[in-house]
């Protein structure tokens, strides 16, 4: 499909066919649409739960708001999108490392230059915990707009979840002793016969309401 298919045809599953899986293939294409998501000044602030076991499903279930149980249960892979509870010293280390090891950097400068750069946006959102936590779960939301298009390019339904408890689902998870904390969901997989959404045709506002261009 063409993007401009992709984008007028793609739709937010309301119920998913259980029978149907994903292959090896399309499980690592999602993984990979994860792990090159871009985020501001290459942040990455995240990390993502996959979940296709049934038993991984289960775990989640007592976090979610009951009209999303269904989807959780029946989709073929789960993500929970998290953040982390801030940005430390050793993250930022860390992606300064791994951009030195992948050779984007010809210079002491440059890499100087990189880790500048980053300390200065973090610094610019971290007023407190709770806005560098806004800004790391926006990253996260980037992400998520990543992952429904990228599933969508792979003809693959999608359902971005917001219903469901976040310190339940940290519990659930055990995320307070990795440092991290829930933000949002999304399932993943084929809709069923009982998906409503699929025979609608998409609405949306008129360009002119919403886009303005100078």
């Amino acid at each position: 499909m063409t993007l401009d298919e992709i984008i007028r045809t793609r739709f937010t599953s309301k119920a998913y066919d259980e029978t149907r899986k994903l292959t090896a293939v399309q499980q690592q294409q999602l993984l990979d649409v994860l792990r090159y998501s871009p985020s501001s000044v290459n942040s990455q602030p995240w990390h993502f739960f996959a979940v296709t076991s049934d038993e991984g499903k289960a775990r989640l279930l007592p976090a979610v708001a009951e009209a999303n149980a269904g989807k959780i249960q029946k989709a073929a892979m789960v993500v929970v999108f998290t953040i982390r509870e801030q940005i430390t010293e050793e993250h930022l280390q860390a992606l300064l490392d791994k951009e030195q090891q992948d050779g984007r950097f010809i210079s002491d400068e440059m890499r100087q230059g990189q880790d500048k750069g980053r300390r200065y946006f973090v610094d610019l959102n971290s007023h407190s915990v709770e806005s560098q936590q806004a800004w790391m779960a926006r990253q996260a939301y980037i992400s998520l707009g990543f992952f429904l298009l990228g599933a969508a390019s792979l003809g693959l339904d999608a359902t971005p979840i917001e219903g469901f408890s976040p310190e339940k689902m940290d519990d659930a998870l055990g995320l307070k002793a990795k440092g991290l904390k829930s933000v949002v969901i999304a399932t993943v997989g084929y809709h069923s016969d009982a998906d409503f959404n699929a025979a609608l045709p998409k609405s949306r506002l008129d360009a002119d309401q919403v886009i303005t261009l100078l």
